[in-house]
């Protein structure tokens, strides 16, 4: 039986993550409040943030702006919109 968290994206029970998905006190914040679902649509949402945005992670300056998307994603803040970008169909 998996385990169940209070998602803080969803607001409800839902399954949890396996494991910590980041080490240290970030990712036990996670495993405890999101749920398995939400990091995967953040795990989408960060990979078109860094393809469309052509952030480039060995920067702490775009690094830090996809901590700030995180924690707006998961309080369910708004999130930046990338212009231009058309969803596959």
């Amino acid at each position: 039986m998996s385990r169940t968290v209070h998602c803080r994206k969803y607001r409800k029970e839902l399954p949890g993550l396996p494991v910590p998905p980041l080490p240290g006190a970030k990712g036990q914040d996670l495993y405890e409040n999101v749920s398995a679902q939400a990091w995967q649509e953040w795990m989408s949402y960060q990979t078109m943030l860094i393809n469309e945005k052509q952030l480039n992670l060995m920067d702490m300056t775009s690094r830090t702006y996809l901590n700030e998307q995180m924690e707006k994603f998961f309080s369910g803040d708004a999130v930046d919109e990338v212009e231009g970008y058309v969803p596959p169909e």
